[in-house]
């Protein structure tokens, strides 16, 4: 069966998310890089998931939170100043693992807990994809910043690889999880007083 395309409504309600996640990402975004603050690429995920998840509240149809990513990829690859390429790709990737997750099932707060998580743990990944593979500088020496990365801000010694391995995903993940159920209760409450304002105004 045929599925019918978004309506004017549900394209303006994705536009109006995703033009809040592009704006942080260029805002806050581009604070956070001139800052060179750690785990930057983490801090920018997990406030992107808890503004566009709540989309599937509003537009509750398989697809909507990957277009949401989609207009604020391109919003990034139109902006202006720094590099863009990369952090459109991460954008759009996201919020592809975000809604394949939401995609399984009905969505409800477990759900969304679990998209955040998952969409979360990308920013780990994606600088073996840009920088180790596209930027030629290869696998080990991303690994290697990586470790370092961590051992540095977690105060561990670089030689405890799978326990700086481990406290890297349980803080992605954790992260994701926590934006995912921030989304989850803020597309519950705001729906909720948009039914509660329906009800008072058809009265």
């Amino acid at each position: 069966m045929r599925r019918r395309p978004f309506g004017i409504r549900e394209l303006v309600c994705i536009g109006i998310f995703a033009a809040l996640w592009g704006a942080v990402e260029m805002s806050v975004g581009a604070a956070l890089h001139v800052a060179s603050v750690p785990f930057r690429g983490l801090m920018l995920t997990g406030a992107g998931i808890a503004i566009a998840l709540p989309v599937r509240w509003f537009v509750p149809r398989r697809g909507s939170v990957l277009l949401a990513g989609s207009v604020t990829a391109l919003l990034k690859l139109i902006s202006v100043g720094g590099t863009v390429l990369t952090p459109a790709v991460a954008i759009l990737i996201e919020s592809a693992l975000a809604e394949t997750v939401l995609s399984i099932g009905r969505p409800r707060r477990l759900s969304f807990a679990a998209a955040g998580g998952v969409a979360a743990l990308w920013p780990l990944v994606h600088p073996f994809l840009t920088v180790g593979i596209l930027a030629g500088r290869g696998l080990p020496s991303v690994y290697a910043a990586t470790i370092q990365t961590g051992a540095r801000v977690f105060g561990l010694s670089p030689a405890a690889l799978l326990g700086i391995a481990g406290v890297l995903v349980t803080l992605h993940a954790g992260v994701g999880v926590i934006a995912g159920l921030i989304a989850w209760e803020v597309g519950r409450a705001v729906s909720a007083r948009l039914r509660q304002d329906g009800s008072v105004q058809s009265a």
